[in-house]
């Protein structure tokens, strides 16, 4: 039994080292686009839009209230943005927001679907939110990308997306 298990495990090394190194998991993980209305001016800087999600910053330059808008809870995207923008866990979010309610601060509204957030953010002038970049369409602009790895990037063309030239 033991020579079968210790074959196995050579065998299983050695069809690794035939395969090749398995790409990480995160490297086909979308670009992210921290969207706002294409008729929005601002380029508000990372910690402005963090502050933004948190609901530390309440206003636009021109007075308008800011909306901002999340994914659900466990979506992908969300925890990316979590993680590399906000700085934080969705543990430590969840307990962020249980102690805004206590000083009457509410989270974010939540949008089920990334079409839902395309939509929204699309017709919302004062909206902020965030999807896959090459969902992303004229009716929207990206302020931020944030890539698998955490890197946030000030847009400055268009992502290389699948399918496109």
């Amino acid at each position: 039994m033991r020579r079968v298990a210790s074959t196995l495990i050579w065998l299983a090394a050695g069809s690794a080292l035939l395969v090749g190194p398995v790409p990480a998991a995160h490297a086909q993980e979308p670009l992210l686009a921290v969207i706002v209305a294409a008729s929005r001016g601002d380029q508000p800087s990372d910690d402005e839009i963090a502050q933004m999600f948190k609901r530390r910053k309440l206003f636009w330059r021109d007075g308008a209230r800011v909306v901002p808008v999340n994914l659900p809870p466990d979506h992908p995207l969300r925890l990316r943005l979590q993680r590399y923008l906000l700085r934080q866990t969705a543990d430590q979010q969840q307990e962020y927001w249980n102690e805004q309610y206590f000083h009457g601060v509410l989270p974010p509204h939540v949008l089920g679907s990334e079409e839902a957030m395309l939509r929204f953010v699309a017709g919302t002038s004062a909206a902020i939110g965030y999807l896959p970049a090459c969902i992303a369409d004229a009716r929207v602009r990206a302020v931020l990308w944030i890539d698998a790895d955490g890197a946030l990037q000030k847009p400055d063309a268009a992502p290389a997306c699948p399918g496109t030239p």
